[in-house]
This record gives structure tokens, C-alpha cells and sequence, in this order.
């Protein structure tokens, strides 16, 4: 008689065929550019609206957006998800600037958590072998 082959607990699944990861850093990266895009196009708002335009709160906007569109190609890195969620606490003390920068910075916090929510589903599924490029 031969023996129970003992590999048959063990789950019957590897890692994916496809990188899943990549799809999601696409998406990160592109909320970094849309998101620099919408703070360059509060300039004028902070401009117009906010007073008038200092050096400083200049400087900051346009300082965090070329902060976030070179994030943008930095996905691939262990620690780019810190470093976006870093762009987005300098985007919420934006209200320092002017109440409409902290209002956007409000928005895409709310984004960012569900990227961060997206991304741990992504993980436990992944563990589980339930993605599609696991099944065997």
C-alpha cells in the first residue's frame, strides 16, 4: 500500500501568474498625478479667492505637486506607500494655506483610505489563493 501523499493538506495553490501588484501601483501612481494636477489647478483659486498668492503658500502647492508627480514613478519602491500617505498629510495641512487646499486634501484622504483598504483586500485574497492567476 502506498502512502497518503502528505503535500494534500498543503493548499493547491501558488503565487499568481500574473503580478497583481502591478495593476495596483498603475492606479496609485495615477491618483498621485491627478491628484498633483488638482492642486496646481487650486493656484488660481488660492490666488483669486485666498488673498492673493504668497511665495510661500506658492511654493507649497507647486512644491508638493512636483512632490507627487515624481512619487508617481517611485511605485515600485517597498516604501512608496508611506511616502504617499506622507504627500497626503502635507495636502491636509494645506488648510494652513487656504481652507479649499485642506478641503481637496480631505477628498483624496478619502481615496487614499480606500486604496489602502483595496490593497489589504488584495493581500488577504492573495494569501487565500483566491485570485484569478492562482487557481490551478
Amino acid at each position: 500500500m502506498s502512502e497518503p501523499d502528505s503535500s494534500a493538506s498543503e493548499p493547491e495553490f501558488g503565487p499568481p501568474t500574473k503580478d497583481p501588484w502591478k495593476g495596483f501601483r498603475g492606479v496609485v501612481a495615477g491618483s498621485l498625478i491627478l491628484e498633483a494636477i488638482v492642486v496646481l489647478l487650486a493656484l488660481p483659486v488660492v490666488a483669486t479667492v485666498g488673498g492673493g498668492l504668497t511665495w510661500w503658500s506658492g511654493t507649497y502647492l507647486v512644491g508638493l505637486a512636483v512632490l507627487m508627480i515624481l512619487g508617481a514613478g517611485l511605485q515600485g519602491r517597498p516604501w512608496a506607500m508611506k511616502y504617499n500617505l506622507l504627500l497626503q498629510v502635507g495636502l491636509l495641512l494645506g488648510f494652513f494655506v487656504h481652507v479649499s487646499i485642506g478641503s481637496v486634501g480631505v477628498v483624496f484622504a478619502i481615496l487614499w483610505g480606500y486604496l489602502l483598504y483595496f490593497r489589504r483586500n488584495v493581500r488577504q485574497r492573495m494569501e487565500r489563493g483566491l485570485l484569478p492567476g492562482q487557481r490551478g
